[in-house]
């Protein structure tokens, strides 16, 4: 990877409880941010006393790095935020200032989480679809904003073998959004849900209470 190619946008506690339906007891379990980048989701469990490990390539960089690509791109994200507002639902935002202010204070709060959590093992530089942990070492695993969402870029057989390596290290795992970056329903998804089911696992797309991307207020859940 390289950090030239990374767009930095992070996401907060507030906004994974609502894209994953997290409920008291869901929070309390071991968890495994897949694809986290720089969400304070991480920093702001650890606060709260809760278990989570994130993993995302672009923890190979350091502080200083992220930061600086932080800076560099947001003012242009924004920017083609406010051109395409028509896309967006502005539910949880009022406006892309809003929507903007979140998303630099949560990379702010995992900027001054980074450097700790990466040292006591809170911040793993892996990536799917081979993760270097054993099995059940996690209760719940969430893949936010990467599978079905960059469709286009990875093939149904990495989402396949990414959804199985998940469930080898946790009995559930939850993906949102289910749409790609065009704002259209997964083609993968049918592909997904009928060879899980035929392997046994009990699959279900769940509303949820979060809506960015019209139409993207739907979650898989996948449990064994």
């Amino acid at each position: 990877m390289k950090l030239e190619e990374v767009v930095p946008w992070g996401r907060t506690l507030e906004e994974y409880t609502l894209m994953f339906n997290l409920s008291e007891r869901d929070l309390n379990l071991k968890i495994l941010g897949c694809g986290d980048g720089p969400a304070s989701f991480n920093a702001e469990m650890t606060a709260l006393g809760h278990s989570v490990v994130s993993i995302d390539p672009i923890y190979q960089f350091s502080t200083e790095e992220i930061e600086q690509r932080v800076r560099a791109t947001y003012e242009l994200v924004i920017s083609q935020v406010k051109q395409n507002s028509g896309h967006y639902i502005w539910k949880n935002f009022q406006n892309a200032d809003e929507l903007g202010k979140s998303r630099l204070g949560a990379m702010e709060k995992f900027l001054l989480d980074y450097e700790s959590g990466r040292g006591s093992g809170r911040y793993v530089c892996q990536s799917l679809p081979n993760l270097e942990f054993s099995d059940d070492q996690f209760q719940l695993c969430l893949c936010s904003h990467l599978l079905f969402l960059y469709s286009e870029q990875l093939s149904l057989d990495f989402h396949l073998a990414s959804i199985y390596e998940l469930m080898r290290i946790a009995p559930e795992t939850r993906i949102f959004p289910l749409l790609n970056l065009a704002g259209e329903l997964s083609l993968y998804l049918d592909h997904v849900l009928e060879d899980l089911s035929n392997k046994g696992y009990d699959v279900q797309v769940q509303f949820v209470a979060y809506e960015f991307q019209k139409g993207g207020n739907q979650m898989l859940k996948i449990s064994r």
